[in-house]
């Protein structure tokens, strides 16, 4: 297996024993994005829409280290700590994503880490190069 480790300083550092991203062909598994600033490793606010701007620039940042970029997603998995957030996330993905649209789940946690609202992770699919 040939595995490449995806690295971005335009993406928040790793706070614990993961990659950004890990690519192996033409798949790359992002890791979870929370709404750090990269610069500071701060939380950009406690707005849950500025918040969730954030993961996506993010997980922009991560996609375009990889060779790809945010509309190459093809599953997004969607951790918030409040599903009434729901149509919030709805309204803000349709701003980064046209379609098709990628496969999604929306789960409910209690907690997040550093105390986000909302963390997003996936796969994406990088266009084939034959």
């Amino acid at each position: 297996m040939n595995k490449a480790i995806i690295s971005t300083d335009q993406a928040p550092a790793a706070i614990g024993t993961y990659s950004q991203a890990v690519k192996v062909g033409t798949a790359v598994y992002l890791s979870g994005q929370i709404p750090l600033v990269p610069a500071t490793m701060q939380m950009v606010s406690e707005d849950f829409a500025l918040q969730t701007h954030q993961v996506f620039k993010n997980l922009t940042a991560v996609c375009e280290a990889a060779g790809g970029q945010l509309q190459d997603m093809v599953k997004v998995n969607i951790f918030l700590t409040d599903l009434s957030n729901f149509a919030i996330v709805n309204e803000i993905m349709s701003q980064y994503f046209r379609t098709p649209y990628p496969a999604r789940a929306a789960i409910g946690v209690k907690a997040l880490p550093k105390g986000a609202q909302i963390e997003i992770d996936g796969i994406m699919e990088l266009p084939s190069t034959n």
